[in-house]
C-alpha cells in the first residue's frame, strides 16, 4: 500500500491576521502593563470600564513593540483619553 501525496497541487499564501489578532508577546516586553490591566480589572469586577487607561497603557506598548499594527488611539475607543498637548499661551497665562 502506498500513498501517493501531490505536494505542488496546493500552495499556502500567507495573508496579514485578521483585525484583533497579533502576536504573542514572548519576550515579556508588555508584561507589566498587562499584568496592571489584568490587576485592574480583577479590583473592579472585570469591568473594562474602569481600567481603560491601562488598557490604553497596555496597547501603546504593543504598538511600540510591534506587536499590532499601529492604529490611532481614537480609532480604538480611546479620544477621551487622548490630551493634545497644551498650547504654549494657555501654558503662559497660569
Amino acid at each position: 500500500m502506498s500513498t501517493a501525496m501531490n505536494f505542488g497541487a496546493k500552495s499556502f499564501t500567507p495573508r496579514a491576521p485578521d483585525k484583533g489578532a497579533f502576536p504573542l508577546d514572548h519576550f515579556g516586553e508588555c508584561k507589566s502593563f498587562k499584568e496592571k490591566f489584568m490587576t485592574c480589572l480583577r479590583e473592579n469586577a472585570f469591568d473594562n470600564s474602569k481600567c481603560r487607561l491601562q488598557s490604553k497603557d497596555y496597547l501603546e506598548c504593543r504598538m511600540e513593540h510591534q506587536l499590532m499594527a499601529k492604529e490611532p488611539l481614537e480609532k480604538l475607543g480611546f479620544k477621551d483619553l487622548t490630551d493634545s498637548p497644551p498650547r504654549q499661551a494657555d501654558k503662559d497665562q497660569h
